[in-house]
């Protein structure tokens, strides 16, 4: 009997989830890819993540979707990027939402798999292009890319990684 239970245990090992590690409402994010670290906004309350870009322009290249940006921030170049669309997410604008209007404001983004680093963490993650300048972060980190690294969020917290060093 004690090995079956000695069995069991190891078999639900797997099973059980690690503990997420706990990050503030802003933190540091690396993007290699861009050269360039970003102070970011964790935000549970957004699907995906979404970096401030400008002149954004999608083209065809070899049959594929692509997209042309520059990164809109304070410190940033004017550098301009090429990068593969993985995909164009419909977004809902919610400002725009009206009870007399029969339908909302629909943005199309385009998407892009782009590595990140928090702390010592890199991960990919889908990040879509808009333009955030109006907004006190660049970077905004949705719930899907906070569960690619396996984050919980205190919104009492700032800062609370290290730089990042991947």
């Amino acid at each position: 009997m004690k090995s079956i239970l000695a069995l069991l245990a190891l078999v639900a090992l797997p099973v059980m989830a690690a503990e997420p590690t706990l990050y503030g409402r802003y933190e540091y994010i690396q993007l290699p890819e861009i050269g360039e670290t970003f102070k970011a906004k964790m935000d549970t309350g957004a699907l995906t993540a979404s970096l401030s870009a400008q002149d954004i322009e999608t083209f065809t290249r070899d049959g594929e979707d692509w997209v042309r940006f520059r990164v809109s921030g304070k410190d940033t170049s004017n550098k301009v990027y090429e990068h593969k669309v993985a995909r164009v997410s419909k977004i809902k604008s919610r400002a725009d939402e009206d009870e007399d209007k029969d339908e909302a404001t629909v943005a199309k983004r385009p998407v892009i798999d782009l590595e990140m680093c928090l702390g010592n963490v890199k991960r990919t993650v889908e990040v879509n292009l808009t333009d955030r300048s109006s907004f006190n972060y660049p970077l905004l980190i949705g719930a899907k890319a906070l569960r690619e690294f396996g984050a919980a969020v205190n919104p009492a917290r700032r800062y609370t990684a290290d730089k990042p060093d991947c």
